[in-house]
């Protein structure tokens, strides 16, 4: 029941933001608003406003808004109509850059989830200090360090006979040690035993250091509104430079190509809900900035596209054949659906395989 409130939140806030995004910048440079729909298909139930629909439909796997002139609309005898030219609440008799606005607004809106979440965060638990002690603070699932049973709390006090008398000292050694089995003195959680472990390391594929998937201590400190906003500021581009680079290397080939669909998001989601309020709120800011950046990419149906093509039309101050890109932007759609649907069976098969 957990996880399912939890994804309910993290999807729904996700691209509910986004598609305000839309719908608000559309409503002030008065464009009118036919749908504004959470998820795809068959509509479950709706609201009829003055002039806009509020659906709720069938596939939760994003959400739409839909606004008059932007496509061709069908008329009660089923043919395409295009916005007549003096209609000044048609999209495409907007100047380019109001449309751009438009269609900017929902991924800048993610951006600002991301940063109010951050901010809730920080404002609610503190801002976190990294100690500097040789005590454990978390493992990292399925790394050396949490399948050779060291537990946090315990206290690694030397590797390979080298004291480790901090933090510092004892990630120096592990990192110049990559692919390699270091024999690790820890000392107990209840400081009473101490014993001896073999663990191999792994190769950090971007850095090359030695990991064996350990944290330090974290402790928390009061911060004020003013502190956390700055702290979730910094936070949101952090992890945007961090995905942007990772995407960039995946995109290359300097690192695998690792893409998770809605299954795997799904029960990260879930762990992170039954890790708390804060991890989960953390995690939704980090996918919100996702969502952000891929609906930025030059992708026909993305909102990227769709500036690429504002932007042409601005440098040759004609717009492209509406059919055209439609057809393209239809193309586009199909191909992001095929695209689900595998990595969502690639998601759907990698955990039957766990299982077994």
């Amino acid at each position: 029941m957990l996880t399912t409130l939890a994804i309910i939140f993290v999807f729904g806030s996700m691209v509910m933001i986004h598609e305000l995004g839309h719908y608000m910048v559309a409503k002030w440079i008065g464009v009118k608003v036919i749908e504004f729909s959470f998820g795809f298909g068959p509509k479950i139930i709706g609201y009829q406003g003055k002039e806009t629909l509020y659906a709720l439909r069938v596939i939760p796997l994003g959400g739409f808004v839909k606004l008059h002139g932007m496509d061709p609309e069908v008329d009660e005898n089923g043919q395409a109509v295009i916005a007549p030219l003096e209609d000044v609440r048609s999209f495409m008799n907007k100047p380019v850059w109001q449309r751009m606005a438009v269609i900017g607004a929902g991924p800048i809106m993610n951006f600002v989830l991301a940063m109010i979440l951050f901010v809730s965060v920080f404002a609610y638990l503190g801002v976190p200090t990294q100690g500097n002690s040789n005590v454990i603070g978390s493992l990292l699932k399925g790394k050396p360090a949490a399948t050779s049973g060291i537990q946090p709390g315990d206290r690694i006090v030397a590797v390979n006979q080298e004291s480790t008398p901090d933090w510092n000292r004892l990630t120096e050694v592990i990192h110049a040690n990559p692919n390699q089995v270091l024999s690790l003195t820890v000392e107990r959680v209840n400081g009473k035993q101490r014993q001896t472990v073999a663990i191999k390391t792994e190769k950090d594929a971007q850095t090359g250091f030695g990991m064996i998937g350990i944290a330090p201590e974290v402790t928390y400190m009061h911060a004020s509104i003013l502190q956390s906003t700055h702290f979730g500021l910094e936070r949101t581009v952090d992890f945007t430079n961090l995905i942007v680079v990772t995407l960039t290397q995946m995109i290359t080939g300097k690192i695998p190509a690792e893409v998770g669909g809605p299954v795997m998001i799904a029960q990260a989601i879930g762990e992170g809900a039954h890790e708390g309020l804060a991890n989960l709120l953390g995690l939704t800011g980090v996918l919100s900035i996702q969502l952000g950046l891929i609906n930025l990419f030059p992708i026909p149906a993305l909102d990227g596209s769709r500036l690429i093509f504002l932007l042409i039309e601005g440098l040759r101050g004609k717009p492209l054949n509406p059919e055209k890109e439609n057809l393209i932007h239809l193309v586009g759609f199909v191909m992001l659906m095929v695209l689900m649907i595998a990595v969502t069976y690639k998601d759907v098969v990698r955990l039957f395989v766990k299982a077994g």
